[in-house]
């Protein structure tokens, strides 16, 4: 069956609160899309985010964002009041990671002190065990030390092995207080799952391949990285040289102690998958093509030029879960891709992406190109790594846009993102995923992040009157 799906994050939904979060305005954006014939929501990780900002850095492969637990929600069950979440209220246009930084946590805090736990809430801990108190335990020390990264942190506290319950006492208030954000965001996102499957749209998340190197993951499971005795990584996670970086794009995170992950039968990565498999109908795992093989780069380089490949792991870290997986995966095989890797995703069977933008380059063999799609893969027309698609046209030369209007049929710069959105909906891929700033016809003022720039990444906002786009994706979504 040939489905399609829309790309927005959490965090770019509108509201008064300076960030997108799981109350009405997911459900009105639920609505919408069932409105329009849309079958999946694809959101980007719903991870916490810390230095930079970005989803895809997160001091934990587990835990949810509290920036997305809605105000409005917190003040209808009574944790917060009418003039507190007033407080809370910012400008409509863009997201300040500082402000809420500043400000958001304070807020939680006092709902968290009005906060009296149930029995569903004990349940919550009781059946999170695998990852929560360390993970709880990770923040409030953070906080107490200014939210330095753990290595920083004074010795005693920088080895989660060696800490001793009496160590542990001082804490008990503040993992308290990250067990009920941890709470409360579970509540919301399993409502909001609840209401898009009532509705018959299904959601898609967003797993990084790696974690954080300052994450509770690392801190609390050193083993299970390449650490050397003072728990610095001994090298580190990047891309060579590509389309998005011409120096390649140094990541800085630690790489898997594979060997280790063998030993206690990948028990990490199956807690890791089956926990968002809760919040998800299907995952797309960021980098697959690492499990194949992944770029080793050195700790202390100045870019990722001096790299190497090293071969990865494999399939088997799925073995064990296969059933529970299912056709629940998609593996994102972009980038510099090998024979090698081609053969892993087709073995795994899972479907692989492309993206319409990748496919002009002038080679009729290019594996993005409409015409050359298969069955088992899901097209997008960018990803939040792209800019948005009347963007990236905008910024070709002419004879590139001429190639891109004789594909897709366009006669003209006016009518060229229909033309690509019908062009892409009527290829063999299984599943066209179109982010909603293509549907609404944005430039690149609205492109979610530009892949090795630090700063001006992931404050995209949905315009308020994001519905005028329904009659252009029902008038496109039937060509499926």
């Amino acid at each position: 069956m040939k489905e399609n799906g829309v790309l927005l994050h959490i965090s770019g939904l509108p509201s008064r609160y300076g960030i997108g979060a799981l109350g009405e305005s997911a459900f009105s954006f639920v609505d919408f899309l069932a409105r329009c014939g849309v079958n999946y929501w694809q959101t980007l990780p719903v991870s916490v985010t810390s230095y930079g900002d970005s989803p895809y850095q997160s001091p934990s492969a587990f835990a949810g964002n509290p920036y997305f637990i809605d105000i409005d929600v917190l003040v209808k069950d009574g944790l917060l009041t009418a003039a507190e979440a007033l407080c809370a209220e910012a400008g409509p246009t863009g997201i300040d990671y500082s402000r809420l930084f500043g400000t958001r946590y304070d807020l939680l805090r006092a709902a968290f002190a009005r906060f009296k736990p149930r029995d569903d809430y004990e349940a919550f801990i009781s059946q999170n065990t695998e990852w929560l108190p360390d993970f709880a335990l990770f923040m409030a020390i953070k906080a107490k030390f200014g939210f330095k990264a753990f290595n920083k942190w004074p010795k005693k506290y920088r080895f989660r092995a060696t800490l001793t319950a009496d160590d542990l006492n001082e804490f008990e208030n503040d993992v308290r207080f990250w067990y009920f954000l941890q709470y409360e965001f579970d509540k919301q996102m399993t409502a909001l799952k609840s209401y898009a499957e009532s509705k018959g749209v299904r959601l898609i998340g967003d797993l990084p391949i790696y974690v954080a190197y300052d994450s509770a993951d690392v801190w609390a499971h050193p083993d299970l990285f390449r650490l050397d005795k003072n728990l610095k990584p001994t090298s580190v996670a990047g891309v060579p040289p590509d389309y998005f970086a011409a120096k390649g794009q140094l990541w800085g995170n630690p790489l898997y102690q594979w060997s280790a992950h063998a030993r206690e039968d990948y028990h990490w990565w199956h807690a890791r998958l089956q926990h968002q498999l809760k919040y998800f109908d299907k995952i797309r795992i960021d980098h697959f093509r690492a499990f194949e093989s992944y770029y080793k780069v050195p700790r202390a380089a100045a870019d990722a030029t001096t790299g190497r490949w090293i071969k990865g792991v494999g399939l088997n870290v799925f073995e064990g879960i296969k059933e529970e997986i299912g056709g629940r995966i998609i593996a994102e095989d972009l980038g510099i891709i090998t024979d090698k890797v081609r053969r892993l995703v087709q073995k795994s069977g899972f479907p692989g992406m492309k993206v319409f933008q990748f496919a002009f380059d002038g080679k009729p063999e290019n594996e993005h190109l409409p015409e050359n799609l298969k069955k088992n893969v899901v097209y997008y027309t960018g990803t939040h790594d792209n800019d948005t698609l009347l963007g990236w046209y905008c910024g070709l030369p002419e004879g590139a846009k001429s190639q891109v209007r004789a594909a897709v049929g366009a006669t003209n710069d006016d009518d060229i993102t229909a033309a690509v959105l019908k062009c892409v909906m009527k290829t063999r891929a299984g599943l066209v995923v179109v982010p909603m700033q293509d549907y609404l016809f944005e430039k690149s003022e609205a492109r979610m992040n530009v892949p090795s720039t630090a700063r001006g990444n992931w404050q995209y906002v949905l315009p308020s009157d994001y519905e005028r786009a329904e009659a252009l994706i029902k008038s496109v979504v039937k060509f499926r």
